[in-house]
């Protein structure tokens, strides 16, 4: 298994390897018995890497995650077509399959299958596969029919998915087997359908309700306008998206179609991937950050109201800087009965930011306290985005002040358009509170 980048210094001390396997903890626990279909091109197939890719995958089949992989044989295809003095021919971005070509894709598409049959069947001493034994299963899952003429031209042995054998999938998972379905469909009648690896891993992910489609790219992900990745998209922003960015590759543009539709047809989460950089897909499934682009109907990343039972995540995020005299100490008895004061931003299941609001609309005052990002998530304006939401709960309120104490970051809230004030203008229930060892700045903003 590739070596995963070092995590940031632990403030108690642990060795890194510790920490990072401790903070991979609770995706393992998360995916345990999960189905994942993963597509990805030939063109990984064909990489003497691709070892390395099939180490990976084995290592999530022995964590107990339920395995659909779905390759695509492109330029095995072509490589057997140029041996015969033929071409792949395209019309409107789509294959148009021939009898020469039909009879190189079963020819590559048997290929692919057993090589990666070969590669899961390894036990070498002294490798990944160690000690492993990975049964696969491979066969008439897909029934599919012609694509048929449009605008004219008739794209013969090219086909579409009409019906994935959901039954006789789901069975091999229950025995423990990893499913491999290369992109090759057949009809009722016996016939031969050249399938795009995208859209057959979308249609079982569909059928399958799986809890993540992830596709396995030749890019490194999908672009942001400066330059970076983009780590998060809504499915319902896919059509701008596209419509956007012309300069899309084929193949991300198809990947974005296929995990925008998987998302609405109630496919959990479609990961975009680059595969070119090792471990990729691990630190994709097993960090919060991840090493791709991630599809979802809902978002992501939310700020809500806080709730009982997220005490304990907030305690988390409070507690370091308590210790270090930042913030007033908060018993987990008094933050329980105040919980309704908090709101909470949420990544994927772990509380990484918290603001509290206190009303003294007496004063026409709220009180910000408790502004707190995670360390390892103090980017992208997420402090600036808990501001303006106290803000909004603080005017909603008809109360147009907010007022903030502070030992040692004064100037953010300056930044931010408070201005120093005196004790004096705090409410007298404030003013009662204050602690005079502390020495805390007082600071208010008109909103």
């Amino acid at each position: 298994m590739p070596k995963p980048a070092d995590p940031p210094s632990d403030p108690e001390g642990l060795d890194p390897f510790v920490h990072w396997f401790r903070q991979a903890t609770p995706y393992v626990h998360a995916h345990r018995g999960r189905t994942f279909v993963i597509t990805f091109g030939g063109e990984a197939v064909a990489e003497a890497g691709f070892a390395d890719l099939i180490h990976d995958l084995a290592l999530l089949h022995g964590l107990g995650i339920r395995l659909v992989l779905v390759p695509g044989a492109r330029p095995q295809i072509e490589e057997r077509l140029a041996l015969r003095g033929a071409a792949l021919h395209y019309a409107k971005g789509l294959r148009v399959t021939d009898t020469a070509a039909l009879a190189c894709v079963k020819e590559a598409a048997g290929a692919v299958r057993v090589e990666i049959e070969a590669l899961l069947s390894l036990g070498l001493a002294n490798s990944p596969m160690a000690g492993v034994r990975i049964p696969v299963a491979s066969g008439n899952f897909v029934t599919a029919r012609p694509l048929g003429v449009l605008d004219g031209i008739d794209y013969r042995h090219t086909g579409v998915v009409r019906r994935i054998d959901r039954a006789s999938l789901r069975r091999r998972l229950d025995d423990g087997a990893v499913a491999l379905m290369p992109p090759i469909g057949y009809s009722p009648t016996g016939e031969v359908f050249n399938l795009s690896a995208a859209d057959l891993a979308c249609a079982t992910a569909v059928t399958l309700q799986a809890d993540k489609l992830i596709f396995l790219l030749e890019e490194p992900g999908v672009p942001d306008p400066s330059g970076g990745r983009l780590s998060n998209l809504l499915s319902r922003d896919l059509e701008s998206l596209l419509a956007d960015s012309p300069a899309l590759s084929e193949e991300l543009a198809q990947s974005l179609r296929a995990g925008g539709y998987a998302c609405t047809q109630g496919v959990g989460r479609v990961h975009l991937i680059g595969r070119h950089t090792q471990g990729a897909l691990l630190r994709e499934l097993f960090t919060r950050e991840g090493a791709g682009t991630l599809i979802t109907a809902s978002p992501y990343e939310t700020l809500r109201p806080a709730r009982i039972d997220d005490v304990g995540g907030i305690l988390e995020l409070l507690r370091p800087l308590e210790q270090q005299g930042v913030l007033v100490e908060r018993p987990r008895e008094r933050l329980e009965t105040e919980i309704d004061r908090f709101s909470l931003m949420e990544r994927d299941g772990m509380a990484i930011a918290c603001v509290a609001i206190y009303g003294f609309p007496e004063a026409d005052l709220a009180e910000l306290a408790c502004i707190t990002v995670h360390p390892d998530y103090r980017s992208r304006a997420r402090g600036d985005k808990l501001l303006e939401h106290v803000e909004a709960i603080a005017k909603a309120q008809g109360i147009g002040r907010l007022f903030v104490l502070t030992t040692q970051t004064a100037h953010w809230f300056r930044e931010r358009g408070f201005e120093p004030a005196s004790l004096a203008e705090l409410p007298a229930r404030k003013q009662a509170l204050y602690n005079y060892q502390r020495n805390s700045k007082v600071f208010i903003k008109r909103l």
